[in-house]
């Protein structure tokens, strides 16, 4: 089980578009999902710690949440509003491919200062941007890693506009 979840998070790291299918399938590697995603933002966590320990505290809540929502927001873009003729998945689908694709954020953990803080967390941003292309283009059964992509990106805007509103309103209270 373990040496699985271990093959799992190596082949994510590599971009292997087989883990990304893989796990898509298997409905019991949601919780391995939930574990990378919590690795991945306690490693953020511990890499930023010299911004505050706050960060370590909250970022495993927040990731899990925004796992969550961002998986429902691709599902309802790439599913509803932009399918090919060969897309059928579950939300579930999704949030376990997208949680595996966060496994190159582990990284950040080697973030010790500032210099390092910077370039570790660009670095996995995109390394993981290229990883969640993938596993959306593999869950959804695009034939184009550029649909791919702009489901991600109208995704991201969408996660974004609804953060700003979420903050807006909450800060008027």
């Amino acid at each position: 089980m373990i040496s699985l979840f271990l093959s799992r998070i190596i082949r994510s790291v590599k971009i292997d578009p087989e883990v990304f299918n893989e796990v898509k399938k298997d409905k019991n590697a949601t919780l391995s999902a939930a574990i990378v995603v919590m690795l991945s933002s306690t490693a953020a966590g511990i890499g930023a710690a010299s911004l505050g320990g706050g960060n370590f505290i909250l970022a495993p809540i927040f990731s899990l949440i925004s796992w969550f929502v961002w998986a429902y927001i691709v599902y309802f873009v790439g599913v509803k509003l932009f399918p090919d003729s060969r897309t059928k998945t579950t939300q579930f689908s999704l949030l376990r491919a997208i949680g595996f694709s966060s496994a190159p954020g582990i990284i950040r953990i080697f973030a010790f200062n500032e210099g390092l803080m910077v370039v570790t967390f660009i670095g996995s941003a995109f390394w993981m941007l290229a990883c969640m292309v993938v596993a959306v283009r593999e869950t959804l059964n695009y034939k184009s890693l550029w649909k791919a992509f702009g489901v991600v990106i109208i995704s991201w805007f969408v996660q974004a506009f609804i953060l700003l509103a979420i903050l807006s309103v909450t800060r008027n209270f």
